[in-house]
């Protein structure tokens, strides 16, 4: 109820302070340089300008949410703004994974019990071992606990190391999700597929003090990174997360500035997972298996103005497979933003 009522307390706030500008609903092609690092036996190198536009995709029966792999690239139609685009680069789990662990520290519940936490070191250990692991914690304010590693110990000592909950504080979700992208772009793997997995009870609030959620999507769409959210389900933090919910719709109404976990999660072809924190590990699993089984693909640009608009996005998979598979699903990015001369 203490919550609750911070939330209503907000609402008026929505008469006295300006909206915040909308944020672009897709990045620009992101410039990869040189990691200094050798790649390992059996990791797909590529090499990446500033025009070519890198997308991944998640392909899905719509019936029974099975994982179609095996795809080829003939069997994809790319267009922008509705001209077709050259698939250039196309390749299914062979490039490295860059694995962001956003793990929430505040509000009235702990979303990072021993259940979920046995559950995400048992997933990491299901990775490649190209596959690199960061572990962030976030409530006023965002930590890193762990740099990006392939050391599996090191990242189950991390594990062990997130800061304890506190009851008092915020969920900063615009705080959160801007460091973390940040931290993304600097020290992410260049040619890998990024993923930030937000670990959270809430999915919704306010923007805290700092950088807007506005910002903090902008930066999140810079960085290339798919989101992903896995809720540790139960009672309460259904009634917190609802409280949550509801208010930020109310304050959406007033212009007041939000951030929501599944606005990411599908503006960046991601997902949003939840069970009960015992079965927890079961949602892991899957997701694990769906970043596992993405397509990666690239194109470069018919349109060769570098002139900072945003170009619209459409991936299709061709008739000829959904006749024989039935109906199915692309999860991918709706958008980018072209660069700038």
């Amino acid at each position: 109820m203490k919550r609750l009522a911070l939330a209503l307390l907000v609402l008026p706030l929505a008469f006295i302070f300006p909206s915040q500008p909308p944020a672009e609903t897709q990045t620009r092609p992101r410039v990869v340089e040189p990691r200094g690092e050798e790649p390992r036996p059996g990791e797909e190198v590529v090499k990446v300008d500033v025009d070519l536009v890198v997308l991944d995709a998640l392909v899905l029966q719509k019936k029974t949410a099975r994982v179609m792999g095996g795809l080829k690239r003939e069997d994809f139609a790319l267009f922008e703004d509705g001209v077709p685009q050259q698939i250039t680069h196309f390749s299914q789990n062979s490039l490295p994974l860059s694995v962001l662990l956003l793990i929430d520290r505040g509000g009235c519940l702990d979303p990072f019990g021993e259940n979920v936490r046995h559950a995400a070191r048992a997933a990491i250990s299901r990775l490649k071992p190209s596959d690199e692991v960061a572990v962030m914690a976030y409530h006023d304010s965002v930590d890193l606990v762990q740099e990006f590693t392939r050391d599996r110990a090191a990242v189950s000592d991390a594990l062990d190391r997130v800061p304890g909950h506190d009851e008092e504080a915020d969920h900063c979700l615009n705080r959160a999700f801007y460091d973390a992208a940040r931290y993304m772009i600097n020290a992410g793997n260049p040619v890998g597929r990024r993923v930030i997995i937000v670990i959270t009870g809430v999915t919704s609030n306010f923007d805290c003090d700092g950088p807007t959620g506005a910002e903090a999507k902008r930066e999140v769409f810079e960085s290339g990174s798919v989101v992903c959210g896995l809720i540790p389900r139960s009672p309460g933090q259904k009634m917190e997360n609802g409280v949550m919910r509801t208010a930020t719709v109310m304050g959406r109404l007033f212009k007041v500035s939000t951030l929501r976990v599944g606005d990411l999660a599908e503006e960046t072809g991601g997902e949003v997972l939840d069970d009960k924190p015992e079965n927890l590990d079961q949602a892991f699993d899957t997701l694990v298996e769906h970043l596992r089984t993405r397509y990666s693909m690239g194109f470069v640009s018919t349109n060769k103005k570098h002139d900072g608009t945003t170009r619209k996005l459409k991936l299709k998979v061709s008739p000829v497979v959904e006749k024989s598979q039935g109906k199915l699903a692309v999860k991918t990015r709706g958008s980018y933003v072209a660069p700038r001369s």
